[in-house]
């Protein structure tokens, strides 16, 4: 698998598609229209690829990055900004995924403005409502992953226990054993 999902929520999972954001060199998991694709299938939203090229990747990395402006002024306590909250609505009017039921089941299918479409509105849900207040960036400092904090008191830290969690726990046994050692 090529990409992670640790959030459980894909639009903020798409936005961490741009991995440790305030690094000199932030990671970059949308390098190529077929990385793109994979993220489609990889999430569940699409059953196979939805064949993006060079156009359909930049509008992507756009989507994710004005989503990601919209999240970060929530965070913030800012207002929104216009052209991000644009961007986001007019992907949301577009198409949305198709769904097929079969005998053996059903299938997703779909282009890629269609799968941005379906992020868009997710997001669209999650800035305009409730769960906006729920919004938190992971407290790792190289991570910069952004959630809902759905746990019980709100009191979430991480992006992912199994990753950032664990990190940052080890670290601080570490250091406590280290000065320990010392004293």
């Amino acid at each position: 698998m090529m990409h992670a999902f640790p959030c459980g929520t894909l639009p903020l999972d798409f936005v961490g598609t741009l991995r440790a954001r305030r690094n000199a060199a932030p990671m970059e998991k949308l390098a190529s229209p077929e990385q793109l694709d994979a993220w489609f299938v990889e999430s569940g939203m699409l059953d196979g690829g939805a064949g993006a090229d060079e156009t359909d990747l930049d509008i992507a990395v756009e989507l994710r990055e004005s989503i990601y402006a919209l999240v970060a002024a929530r965070l913030d306590g800012r207002p929104m900004p216009a052209r991000a909250i644009a961007e986001l609505n007019r992907h949301a009017a577009g198409l949305p995924v198709t769904l097929r039921l079969h005998a053996t089941g059903a299938t997703r299918s779909g282009s890629v403005s269609q799968g941005l479409a379906a992020l868009a509105r997710e997001a669209v849900e999650i800035l305009g409502g409730d769960d906006a207040a729920l919004l938190r960036e992971c407290a790792r400092p190289e991570c910069t992953q952004v959630y809902l904090d759905r746990s019980r008191g709100h009191r979430r830290e991480w992006c992912a226990m199994r990753t950032c969690g664990n990190r940052v726990k080890a670290a601080s046994y570490r250091a406590r054993r280290h000065g320990g050692a010392e004293g």
